[in-house]
């Protein structure tokens, strides 16, 4: 008898009327709204204007979710295009099924459209965002909790996940790595905001710190799974993935770290522009309050020396009656 565990919800979608609302998509939009919400606080930090990081995620967001999309439908083929099963299933998205890595991969691709529209290194505008894609990863993958699916090995114990009888599934407790997935991005978050103000990471670093972090954890996660994947010499293919991806993240910030030491001075050049313009403006207007009061003085002292003259005068003529009544 299990005398604790984590229930599942007993449906993903709620109908408003001929509304569905899934928590699978309602996941989704709340962790790209905290992305592009904490990656503009860091941006604006880093010296950058408010208001770019959500213009770039107008290019990176639709690319990234295509290229997520575009893993999963290509790494787990066997589930649209084998017998029996219908390829129209592969855009249904809110079913589940956005792979990572083709999220980041074309989701940079977005980010640099959007980065070189406004003359804006990629590599800064990376290192922004990073702790903020974490936070999504974080929140996103409670999608897989309301849709039972990604879950790990059996288990008893009293965090275990509770996944009622469905189709592909069984019912049992088991390993909620969902939640395992969550708690460790929100560790990687926290990691990169910390190396970031310490080390004053640059260049690309943060976001390279965030990948490496990020598949340290998802390899061992990954090998806890039980749903179906592809195998490569005994390892899930999302296994040698992590792997790879690792050390490609490792060598770009020892790399760069050599190559290209310190962080940018200026990320946004726009902003700087704007900066320059308003202490001109400033420096104008200090300048105009000077000579307005510089003038002021001139006009006091140009009254003072008239009533002086005015005060001489009178003096004078009262000198002369003095003199000639004597």
């Amino acid at each position: 008898m299990d005398l604790a565990y984590i229930p599942s919800p007993s449906t993903g979608v709620i109908h408003l009327g001929p509304i569905p609302l899934r928590g699978y998509a309602f996941c989704i939009i709340i962790g790209v709204f905290v992305a592009v919400w904490y990656g503009n606080r860091r941006w604006i930090a880093r010296g950058g204007t408010a208001g770019t990081v959500a213009d770039i995620a107008v290019w990176a967001v639709p690319f990234g979710l295509v290229g997520g999309r575009l893993y999963h439908v290509i790494t787990d083929y066997q589930l649209y295009f084998s017998e029996g099963e219908n390829w129209v299933d592969a855009f249904k998205i809110w079913e589940g099924g956005l792979g990572i890595w083709g999220a980041i991969a074309l989701g940079a691709v977005g980010a640099w459209i959007g980065c070189r529209r406004r003359g804006i290194p990629l590599p800064a505008y990376a290192d922004a965002i990073a702790p903020g894609i974490a936070l999504a990863q974080a929140i996103g993958r409670w999608g897989n909790w309301f849709n039972q699916e990604l879950y790990g090995r059996s288990t008893d114990l009293p965090w275990a996940l509770k996944i009622t009888e469905g189709a592909n599934r069984e019912a049992g407790t088991y390993h909620p790595t969902f939640l395992y997935e969550s708690l460790w991005c929100i560790g990687v978050a926290l990691l990169v905001v910390w190396a970031d103000r310490r080390f004053k990471l640059g260049h690309g670093r943060a976001f390279a710190l965030y990948v490496a972090a990020y598949c340290a954890g998802r390899g061992w996660i990954e090998y806890m799974r039980v749903d179906e994947a592809h195998h490569v010499l005994g390892l899930r293919l999302n296994v040698w993935t992590a792997i790879v991806v690792f050390l490609l993240a490792v060598t770009y910030i020892v790399v760069s770290s050599r190559l290209r030491p310190g962080r940018e001075e200026i990320v946004e050049p726009k902003a700087e522009k704007k900066a320059g313009e308003k202490e001109e403006k400033e420096e104008k207007a200090e300048g105009s309050e000077k000579a307005g009061e510089s003038d002021a003085d001139a006009d006091v002292k140009a009254d003072a020396s008239s009533d002086d003259a005015v005060d001489l005068g009178k003096d004078g003529k009262d000198v002369e009656h003095g003199a000639g009544k004597s």
